[in-house]
């Protein structure tokens, strides 16, 4: 007889059985073999598991239409990612993102070792139904993984791969691009959308003062010190929220990411955009969500003619940290800017330093 989950995708006519009960028979065969084989042996580590696939299985679930398990890809999985930030722009960190998705791969490709299994007693017909079902659940979870590098690398420190940060000439590049968004005596400036100009703005927190994607959506203005004496009114430094990848810290900012933020608060103003949040999403004062920043990040990187293989606004928060330590900064000083606790990280810089050319 055919399992259940071998029913085609797209063409079912009569309403899909209970989601539910399907997630649950694949996660138990799954959890089953690794009891069998001893790769797992703690109680608490199987109920763990089963949390987190349970809050899986509740997403799914609730999809209007539900979404069958031998359908799931790429694209629903990072989706479910994005679910999970909270109403106050929290989210879980790149580890967490990258243990439950490591989890819902081997979970899938568990599943389509099965489906792959049973297809061979059906007909040519049900084997080629089974076999593009169970591809796709099988590299879902990897797809989504490899499409997001922040999460990829997330355990980068534990196996020894350096992070990606810029060189020399492509930093320069992007500092006079960003620059270019501010007027400046003797040169006209950009003539940019409010969006465009907090875009680069926020990639210049990044760059200049050592940001994480997290912690620039979450700065609010009160977030800003303020100098005071000969340069009243031009902001000096930032107070970074905790956040689930760094401590609350005080950062400085270089004098051209100043400016440029400095800019920006006046088109704000200008604009009467509401609420707290320094770097919103709308007029109304809306939070900036994570994937819209990431985009706005690439695209930013992109229209200074930066086309990365890979990678999101995390390569400029390293570029800030190589360009530091560049300059003979004290790697605690570094760390304490950017409210890194983990003395691995910034070993991972000082390799990465001593791999690359020269940044300015």
């Amino acid at each position: 007889m055919q399992p259940s989950f071998l029913q085609p995708c797209l063409f079912d006519v009569d309403p899909a059985p209970s989601s539910g009960s399907e997630y649950s028979r694949a996660f138990d065969a799954w959890l089953e073999t690794r009891l069998a084989s001893g790769q797992i042996r703690s109680k608490a580590t199987s109920v763990l598991y089963r949390e987190m696939w349970g809050s899986f299985t509740h997403w799914c679930e609730t999809q209007n239409p539900p979404l069958r398990l031998a359908c799931i890809c790429s694209a629903d999985l990072q989706r479910f990612q994005t679910s999970r930030s909270g109403a106050k722009n929290d989210e879980i960190s790149a580890r967490h993102a990258l243990r439950l998705l490591r989890l819902i791969d081997q979970v899938l490709k568990h599943f389509a070792f099965v489906v792959d299994h049973n297809s061979l007693a059906h007909t040519a017909t049900s084997t080629s139904t089974a076999s593009t079902t169970s591809t796709t659940a099988a590299t879902a979870a990897q797809q989504a993984i490899d499409a997001q590098p922040e999460v990829r690398y997330a355990d980068a420190s534990s196996q020894d791969r350096l992070p990606l940060a810029l060189d020399a000439a492509a930093a320069k590049q992007l500092i006079v691009f960003l620059s270019a968004a501010r007027p400046r005596p003797g040169a006209v400036a950009a003539d940019l959308s409010w969006q465009d100009l907090r875009n680069r703005a926020a990639a210049a927190l990044q760059l200049g003062a050592g940001l994480g994607p997290i912690e620039v959506r979450t700065l609010t203005l009160r977030s800003i010190v303020m100098s005071a004496g000969r340069a009243k009114d031009r902001p000096l430094k930032l107070l970074v929220p905790a956040t689930g990848e760094s401590a609350a810290h005080e950062t400085p900012m270089a004098l051209w990411a100043a400016d440029l933020l400095q800019h920006w608060l006046s088109v704000r103003s200008g604009k009467a955009i509401f609420g707290n949040w320094l770097f919103p999403s709308t007029l109304s004062g809306r939070p900036w969500g994570k994937v819209a920043q990431y985009n706005a990040a690439r695209q930013v990187m992109h229209d200074a003619g930066l086309d990365l293989p890979g990678g999101g606004s995390f390569v400029l928060r390293h570029t800030f940290a190589i360009r530091q330590l560049r300059r003979g900064t004290d790697p605690d000083q570094v760390a304490q800017w950017m409210g890194v606790s983990e003395p691995k990280v910034m070993s991972r810089y000082i390799k990465l330093l001593a791999s690359m050319a020269e940044v300015v």
